[in-house]
């Protein structure tokens, strides 16, 4: 439908209005255009303004040089670049056909914008979604380094944690980065929890101890699966590098470099210990990490809920609505698919993955 013809018809209704009575001043906030304007549209129905997708503008390119632009990107010598490189190296020339952001959108309408190497297109494959619904099914471990009183050396904190109650199972401290030392310590995390073979999913990003062979063998033997990161990802290794950061803002954390490998133990030893039994984590509903791992957790949100119920039975008038979210975290994700999450309170809780 034209603009004539829509005009014609507001046109139509005007007058039929008008002739039942109905003044302009009333017509026009109903029709949606100021009375000036329907005015002006009764002396003269016919759109004499200049259509936009008429207009030609006066520097567009002609038929010619588009297909050099073409020609040009597609020649033996340009056709694995990007324009960003093909721009200089013809100005280098002395040639000037159009600006990037033109060569672009000519590329763009030919629909050579694709990947244009011979080269396969470089692929991130992103981890499978893992998901934790008890203790001892998730782990997550990493190095981090501890300062020590001599410039550019440092000690290596291993630390090994149980995503779904966030608890420290495993950790050491040694002077060298090895899969041979790891291997140790999973060895000894694999008593103490008493893991059986396919109970534990381990994750860990890319580095030389995690990828080690004596490591990947010593998983194999234990019956653990290791998972890991994307190369330079480090959010695919959300929950160690949290806890890093929990250590290493703790206030307790020493302000001067460790003199020692047994100082920074000593030290280590008094955090693995107040981080388990006495620091409530706000990702777990401010619960400890042995309580939660020890399943406790559930009975005390459950005893919190009454406090408040109580406290809010009491003193309604205290309660403009709910009282405080205690809700008990049944899942723990790694690497979720984030476009099938919900978001609940004040949590975002991805849709359970089959």
């Amino acid at each position: 439908m034209t603009h004539s013809t829509v005009r014609k018809e507001i046109l139509d209704l005007v007058s039929e209005a008008k002739n039942g009575g109905a003044t302009m001043k009333r017509i026009a906030p109903v029709i949606g255009c100021c009375s000036r304007t329907l005015k002006r549209w009764s002396a003269q129905e016919e759109d004499k303004r200049t259509l936009r997708k008429d207009f030609i503008p006066s520097n567009k390119l002609s038929q010619e040089e588009r297909k050099g632009i073409i020609d040009v990107s597609n020649s033996e010598i340009y056709k694995n670049l990007s324009v960003h490189q093909i721009v200089p190296k013809l100005a280098d020339k002395g040639i000037y056909i159009a600006s990037e952001s033109t060569m672009y959108r000519v590329l763009h309408e030919h629909k050579q914008l694709q990947h244009r190497h011979k080269q396969r297109i470089a692929t991130k494959v992103k981890p499978l979604p893992l998901v934790a619904s008890k203790p001892n099914q998730i782990y997550s471990w990493d190095i981090t380094y501890l300062p020590t009183t001599v410039q550019g050396m440092f000690y290596y904190l291993y630390l090994f944690m149980d995503i779904y109650s966030r608890k420290i199972v495993g950790w050491q401290i040694y002077t060298k980065q090895s899969s041979s030392l790891a291997s140790e310590i999973i060895k000894d995390i694999a008593i103490n929890e008493d893991i059986k073979p396919n109970d534990v999913t381990l994750h860990s990003d890319n580095g030389s101890p995690m990828k080690g062979a004596t490591f990947l063998t010593t998983l194999q033997k234990l019956g653990i699966m290791p998972t890991f990161s994307r190369p330079s990802v480090s959010d695919d290794n959300p929950y160690s590098e949290s806890l890093f950061k929990t250590l290493k803002y703790t206030p307790s954390y020493p302000s001067k470099p460790f003199e020692d490998v047994v100082s920074a133990r000593v030290w280590c030893d008094t955090f693995v210990k107040w981080y388990n039994n006495e620091h409530c984590h706000s990702g777990i509903a401010f619960v400890t990490p042995n309580q939660r791992h020890l399943l406790q957790d559930e009975k005390i949100i459950e005893a919190r809920v009454c406090v408040y119920e109580k406290a809010k039975m009491k003193h309604p008038n205290r309660w403009s609505g709910k009282t405080r979210n205690w809700t008990f975290i049944n899942e723990v994700h790694l690497n979720p698919n984030k476009a099938k999450a919900n978001i609940t309170g004040d949590t975002i809780v991805p849709t359970k993955l089959s």
